[in-house]
């Protein structure tokens, strides 16, 4: 079918304008096309003029018709597919905004959970039922976040086919998080775990994991460091480059990555001694092939792998944090249990803010809803704190020379004297300071 040069007609019919034009579908009888005429209802006359009126259904025409094979061309109403429009008219539009890497994977992740299993689907036949249905099988399967993330590009795609007046009720518009979703991994480590782990590593390994730590770096800032963005004098890291399946980027995960960062004076005397032993190595090496140079290029990678690229996140994460794991029996560590330990045990060294500003998150809400973790030690001693304002006491009260030891054993000894049958002296001799202990009953 050529282009469409019709105009179609407007009529009134009661107090409503309407459009017709012709247009060819298949016909399911012989499977042959075949010409019908479509009637369009193009709104209120009391709203429109009949110019108007024939300017909204030459719109009309255009949208549906088009030219053919155009990704703009819309075909018969009934077979807009789950698929064609988000192939055409989603995806081209996200694609605007997303980063390159980041929409490779997030057309991967629509493609297996949504395209896939509904493509084949026309627009007009979904309901909030089947899209929640959809969403209640992905949660038997799916982690947490991912359910969360699908459920939102659901949301997204048919509040566009609704822009686009591709549908006119919005489907997905009140589709609900299923109840039963998969935990989500909240591992965290101690201090002394941490500790452990650094104390089994070699100096190379030791000094890039200690620097982790101890500014919460992702993988991707942390391997991407070059000499030139260390100065040794002012004690400072600067993250210019991220790295990410394989290329270098000048630009990170959030407007605060590319930052310059403190690192402490003995960290700082650490990475220029790694400096040093890194110069040796390079002599070493151009002794023995003289097409090597023997010295240290500010644009060599810190932590470089054996060619003098850039180490592989994945190859390191198997190659020595899952094996470090297994060896020392820690309940798992990665970059990301490493980052959310950092954020839960730092609340107790800064503020909230300063944990903000560790993590070089945007939000704050990011810090505190999904890195940071309560501390069971820290709810005990919150709990205590409050029961002793209820019963009045205050810090001062206690003996500060009194040991844990000493504290217990006078417990166990007022535990046995109430075994006994009480006196009147027993009661008295049992308020401290004017509290009186309590008596199981």
């Amino acid at each position: 079918m050529g282009t469409t040069h019709q105009r179609g007609y407007v009529t009134p019919r009661g107090k409503q304008w309407y459009g017709y034009y012709r247009k060819v579908v298949n016909d399911p009888a012989t499977n042959e096309p075949k010409s019908v005429r479509i009637p369009v209802s193009l709104g209120p006359k009391s709203k429109m003029t009949k110019t108007e009126a024939r300017q909204t259904l030459e719109r009309e025409i255009t949208k549906q018709l088009g030219q053919p094979g155009s990704p703009t061309r819309i075909m018969n109403d009934g077979s807009v597919t789950f698929a064609w429009f988000v192939t055409n008219r989603f995806l081209p539009l996200k694609e605007a905004v997303w980063k390159e890497e980041t929409a490779k994977t997030k057309k991967i992740l629509i493609q297996l959970d949504l395209v896939e299993p509904l493509g084949e689907i026309p627009l007009i036949n979904f309901d909030k039922f089947s899209l929640q249905l959809h969403l209640n099988k992905l949660a038997t399967t799916g982690s947490k976040d991912r359910v969360l993330q699908m459920r939102a590009y659901l949301r997204d795609i048919f509040a566009e086919a609704v822009d686009q007046d591709f549908l006119v009720k919005d489907p997905a518009r009140k589709i609900k998080v299923p109840a039963q979703l998969r935990a989500t991994d909240t591992t965290t480590l101690t201090w002394d775990q941490l500790r452990l782990a650094l104390s089994k590593l070699n100096l190379r390994d030791r000094i890039l994991l200690e620097l982790d730590m101890t500014n919460a770096l992702r993988p991707s800032e942390l391997f991407a460091f070059r000499w030139k963005r260390f100065d040794y004098q002012a004690s400072t890291l600067t993250v210019a480059e991220t790295v990410y399946k394989g290329n270098i980027r000048d630009w990170g995960k959030t407007k605060k990555s590319l930052t310059v960062i403190h690192i402490p004076l003995e960290l700082a005397d650490d990475l220029q001694a790694w400096r040093l032993e890194c110069e040796e190595r390079a002599q070493e090496a151009a002794a023995k092939d003289k097409t090597k140079s023997p010295f240290l290029s500010e644009d060599d990678f810190i932590f470089a792998n054996e060619v003098g690229g850039f180490l592989d996140t994945d190859n390191y994460r198997k190659r020595v944090l899952h094996k470090l794991a297994r060896d020392l029996g820690l309940p798992k560590l990665t970059f990301q249990v490493i980052r959310r330990t950092i954020a839960t045990l730092a609340q107790k060294k800064g503020t909230v803010k300063d944990v903000q500003g560790v993590m070089r998150h945007s939000r704050t809400a990011t810090t505190t809803d999904v890195y940071m973790q309560e501390i069971p030690a820290s709810v005990q001693s919150t709990i205590n704190s409050i029961n002793r304002e209820l019963r009045g006491l205050r810090a001062t009260n206690r003996k500060k020379s009194a040991s844990t030891g000493a504290v217990v054993e006078g417990r166990r000894k007022a535990v046995k004297r109430l075994a006994k049958p009480l006196t009147q002296d027993d009661t008295k001799s049992l308020r401290e300071g004017g509290r009186l202990l309590p008596v199981a009953i």
